[in-house]
């Protein structure tokens, strides 16, 4: 099947440097891009805390907890006291939700951490042979299942809008069960940019449009690809169509034709895993 036909414009001559450059971190690391509100919020339930406090790119601030999930964490063989680089508060419950959004389900543990590490694409994808990229993707409940996607399917980096994303808070986090500590990210102000980054770092760029010229499973695809989502309700933006290499669609039986944005991610990035697998 013949690719997208891409606008033309310049490119840098021979192949871009990788991996020379350490990744960028907000203010409690000395960045120079600063930090975004929401980034620096407490994180909550078991999942997103344990695996913040093991991201060595984290600098842990506080860790507060109830008797219930301090007992838990003992049973998991993991003794609270010892086994991190801050001593942890130990609260009631009703503390706990006091320092959290209304409703939050935190499972008697909350964090508050550094953020994590802002990375350029080619610092995100070092090393990756599938990126997810989000176009305008807002909902953190959303975002936060894609990232549990990626990181399940061997997706291992993500980029996305700078503006029209989600902060990386607990909402999010609590979302990706893990995810957001596993999956590099990189946020870009010019997504369009980005993807013609990713071509030049080798990846075969598709974007998922239920109108898509040719259904996913049946691609021949490139061992690196780049999966391009739009925001749920209005997809796929007219610029970051016109420059993926191809438009695909998900197969479907019945006479609904359309997934939720997150199940969609998470049915195609299956579909890649299958073939490496």
């Amino acid at each position: 099947m013949s690719r997208r036909k891409q606008p033309s414009h310049s490119r840098p001559s021979g192949p871009p440097q990788r991996g020379s450059r350490p990744a960028k971190y907000g203010r409690n690391h000395g960045g120079s891009k600063g930090t975004r509100p929401g980034d620096d919020s407490y994180l909550y339930g078991f999942h997103a805390v344990l695996a913040a406090l093991h991201n060595p790119a984290r600098a842990a601030e506080r860790l507060c907890l109830t008797r219930n999930a301090e007992a838990e964490l003992t049973r998991q063989g993991i003794n609270p006291a010892t086994a991190f680089d801050l001593r942890p508060e130990i609260m009631d419950n009703d503390d706990v939700a006091a320092l959290l959004p209304a409703g939050a389900v935190h499972q008697g543990l909350a964090l508050r951490t550094s953020p994590l590490p802002e990375r350029d694409v080619t610092e995100a994808c070092e090393g990756a042979t599938r990126v997810v990229v989000l176009d305008q993707v807002t909902d953190p409940h959303n975002f936060g299942a894609i990232l549990r996607s990626a990181a399940v399917f061997g997706a291992t980096a993500l980029v996305t809008t700078d503006r029209n994303s989600p902060p990386f808070g607990g909402a999010l986090a609590k979302a990706a069960s893990g995810g957001l500590e596993q999956v590099r990210i990189a946020r870009v102000t010019n997504l369009v940019r980005a993807i013609d980054e990713l071509k030049e770092l080798g990846f075969e760029v598709i974007g998922l449009d239920g109108d898509g010229e040719a259904s996913l499973p049946d691609l021949n695809l490139s061992p690196r690809v780049a999966l391009v989502l739009g925001a749920e309700g209005t997809g796929l933006r007219r610029l970051t169509r016109e420059h993926c290499d191809l438009l695909a669609r998900l197969p479907a039986a019945g006479p609904m034709k359309s997934l939720n944005v997150s199940n969609a991610a998470a049915v195609a990035l299956y579909e890649l895993f299958r073939r490496t697998a």
